[in-house]
């Protein structure tokens, strides 16, 4: 039987029970698209302007990609424990990445960020349901100096 993990190097050919699938497969998942769902949510709201940022979580994690989009005197304060991770996140760190370096490089399974007013969550939360999307509601924003706070 052959080990996961060979002289300091992760063997990406083996099923791992915890993934229901090989590491490779797991990590070599394309990116998901969000274009279609984000155009449905911004084209119920033509005239007025309900988000007000929008941010594709790739690396850099959420803290940078967020961060790029915050007004400079608003934080974004996230909620870590608002949504699961798939299970390959909890598994690399298993193998040693530390939690703070998970949140910073990966997107921990959290692929695209609205920003929008508090009084339209509902609705579009409905259009993303609609676009068979499984929206959830990660922080919130609040007056601070531009920057992405876990809690």
């Amino acid at each position: 039987m052959r080990k996961l993990v060979t002289q300091s190097r992760l063997v990406l050919d083996i099923p791992v029970d915890a993934l229901g699938e090989t590491v490779g497969e797991a990590l070599l998942r394309p990116t998901r698209i969000y274009v279609q769902p984000v155009l449905s949510v911004l084209h119920a709201y033509k005239v007025k302007q309900v988000v007000t940022g929008m941010a594709h979580i790739t690396g850099g994690g959420l803290k940078e990609n967020i961060e790029r989009v915050l007004p400079p005197k608003c934080n974004a304060i996230i909620n870590r424990r608002s949504w699961t991770p798939p299970p390959v996140f909890p598994f690399l760190q298993k193998l040693g990445v530390a939690r703070a370096e998970m949140f910073k490089v990966f997107n921990m399974g959290i692929g695209f960020v609205l920003i929008v007013k508090p009084a339209y969550v509902p609705r579009i939360m409905s259009i993303l349901k609609r676009s068979r999307e499984q929206p959830i509601i990660i922080g919130r924003i609040q007056r601070g100096g531009g920057r992405v706070v876990f809690k």
